[in-house]
């Protein structure tokens, strides 16, 4: 029976954003701006559409010195109301891909923990993997569609009160940074929040992608309008904190983060008073959802307890309000085990001794 799956047209692809990345549930790293930067990094987009007409993409790489490749879903597919379809959706693209080659695939998109997604795809052949992407867990604040800032403000605890007055009254201020393709401000922008990000990874010890690989995703990311960044500077310019967002959908997500060592004791409201001005632009542009991001302990993926390193990030997005959302996480299918370990033993080696997967 033939796979209910087929490349996009033209047509479909000049709306591709518009039915993955703003539709709800919607996510960036479906986006035609994510797929040409991991294009860049050695990756084959595929833009596919299923017999429903739903879109879905799929990323390739194949392994090096050996037939078949490996394949990844990111973020997708986008949730559907019933976990049951988008279970069915990615075990259709897993058959179309397994046709043309791949040897494994993994997804993640996300959905909730208690939709049944997990045991669905339990059924038809996949199983849990530690996580592609930073978090498998989530932190929402919902935003009120009446935009009320006050309510939201006053729902915050109030040592984020206070840290965010107190922030305010040094004269800090917060400068947003978005759009123009290879504007000197964005990209000085984006330097800065690379540095800071390289701060925060000697600090805590986290790997950090090179600096090229974050100004290729953050270059498209800016000039597609899929996200933005904010900067706040004390009373001389000069940047104290800086972080990303994506807008996907009803959301907007905290995507990347970092602060100026030396600040975090001069000015310990900075990071609060960015996360207040971005759920502002959540509120302007009309979301529903302020997505805080995850936080949960690597390797256990779960909530942290007090006292391990994690509960410190924890306790400073709940006192925003944030919710704890369990997610079902990274699942992949093995379908053809020998050639999957093999291409997994070289891929290993190559880096090992240097090399890098394409």
């Amino acid at each position: 029976m033939a796979v209910p799956v087929r490349v996009a047209d033209p047509a479909e692809l000049e709306s591709w954003d518009a039915r993955v990345v703003e539709v709800p549930g919607g996510n960036v790293y479906q986006s035609r701006a994510w797929a040409a930067h991991r294009a860049r990094l050695g990756w084959t987009p595929h833009f596919l559409v299923l017999d429903d007409g739903f879109p879905v993409l799929a990323l390739t790489r194949p392994w090096r010195g050996l037939a078949g490749s490996s394949a990844y879903v990111s973020r997708g597919p986008i949730p559907a109301a019933d976990a049951r379809t988008t279970a069915d959706r990615l075990v259709a693209v897993t058959a179309w891909l397994g046709d043309r080659g791949c040897d494994v695939v993994a997804a993640d998109p996300e959905v909730p923990a208690d939709s049944g997604f997990p045991e669905l795809l339990r059924g038809a052949g996949f199983h849990q993997i530690e996580e592609i992407q930073p978090t498998r867990h989530r932190l929402d604040l919902a935003v009120p569609p009446s935009g009320d800032e006050g309510t939201v403000f006053g729902a915050f605890s109030s040592t984020t009160r206070n840290l965010i007055r107190q922030a305010e009254r040094q004269g800090l201020t917060v400068r947003r940074v978005e759009g123009g393709v290879g504007d000197p401000t964005e990209r000085e922008a984006c330097e800065v929040l690379y540095g800071f990000l390289r701060e925060v990874s000697t600090r805590r010890g986290f790997w950090l992608a090179s600096r090229s690989t974050f100004m290729s995703w953050m270059t498209a990311a800016l000039a597609a309008h899929l996200a933005f960044l904010l900067v706040v500077e004390d009373g001389d310019g000069q940047p104290v904190a800086a972080a990303s967002f994506h807008r996907h959908g009803e959301r907007l997500t905290y995507a990347l983060a970092g602060e100026r060592t030396e600040a975090r004791r001069s000015h310990p409201g900075a990071n609060r008073l960015l996360v207040w001005r971005a759920i502002q632009v959540a509120m302007a542009e009309g979301r529903t959802v302020m997505d805080l991001s995850g936080v949960d302990v690597r390797g256990a993926r779960r909530r942290p307890r007090p006292g391990e390193p994690e509960q410190g990030m924890l306790q400073f997005k709940e006192s925003f309000g944030a919710r704890w959302v369990e997610m079902s996480g990274a699942h992949e299918r093995v379908l053809r085990p020998g050639r999957y370990l093999a291409g997994r033993v070289i891929d290993r080696l190559t880096r090992g001794l240097g090399g890098s997967h394409p």
